[in-house]
């Protein structure tokens, strides 16, 4: 399979179809996308990664063309799925990429199973309360205002505008499908599993997080903290960059993904 081809398929797992992409040629690499997966799909950084490996792209219960039975709360549940996927699939030694929602489901593989894993990236991911009660560790992006949230999100707001008038109705049934699990697996607990951060020290494999240096939804504080949580693991941020280092600053992403690869 060249880097150009991409090939879509389905896979049971417990019980219900999730889709899979496959895309590019070298060594497998898996990756877990975020919440913004469908602009992830089109996004420059997985085309260059596909020209040095297979990318095993699966999406989640709810997203994409995936099937969400109801039992389906939570990604915990959703760790289950896919270490069953990975078995499917005989991966075996393997990196693991994994952006913001699809890095807090990594992290719940790793604790449970890390025996696939070679190498774990973590970028802007969420999943464990890092401060008190009372504490704000991540910003609440359903309720407050766009505009605000917007600026959460991106170094430059300019760079999460879309243009939605040339998409099909069934590519924007996605995105709002997409969106409507998003919120349903993480808000309550508001995205974080209160287990989660007692059992990071079961993660043995070199982990790196990434982070964008102007994060507002979780900050470098938070990413540093969670980082400290799992053994050995190494943070470095992205310049320019706030909670998705890979759409809005791809080259500086790229170089620190492949320092980390090797």
């Amino acid at each position: 399979m060249s880097a150009a081809q991409t090939k879509t398929e389905f896979v049971t797992v417990q019980g219900l179809r999730l889709e899979v992409e496959r895309r590019g040629s070298g060594s497998p690499l898996l990756v877990l996308l975020s919440e913004e997966a469908a602009a992830e799909l089109e996004a420059p950084f997985l085309a260059e990664l596909a020209k040095k490996h297979e990318l095993i792209i699966p999406q989640p219960p709810g997203f994409g063309n995936s099937e969400r039975p109801d039992w389906v709360s939570s990604p915990d549940d959703i760790s289950y799925m896919f270490l069953d996927l990975v078995e499917h699939y005989g991966l075996k030694n393997i990196p693991v990429l994994a952006l913001s929602l699809g890095g807090y489901i990594a992290a719940q593989m790793a604790v449970k199973d890390d025996g696939f894993i070679s190498k774990l990236i973590m970028v802007d991911s969420f999943g464990v309360k890092v401060g008190g009660p009372f504490d704000r560790d991540v910003q609440d992006i359903w309720t407050s205002h766009p505009t605000k949230v917007a600026a959460w999100k991106w170094a430059d707001p300019e760079n999460g505008k879309r243009d939605y008038s040339g998409k099909s109705d069934a590519e924007l049934s996605i995105i709002a499908r997409n969106l409507e699990s998003f919120a349903r697996f993480c808000w309550d607990p508001y995205m974080h599993d209160p287990r989660l951060k007692l059992r990071l020290h079961r993660v043995k494999v070199p982990t790196l997080f990434i982070w964008g240096e102007k994060d507002g939804v979780v900050t470098t504080a938070y990413g540093k903290a969670y980082s400290e949580m799992v053994p050995g693991a190494k943070f470095t941020t992205i310049a320019n960059a706030g909670h998705y280092p890979q759409l809005e600053q791809p080259a500086a992403f790229l170089a620190a993904v492949n320092s980390f690869l090797g």
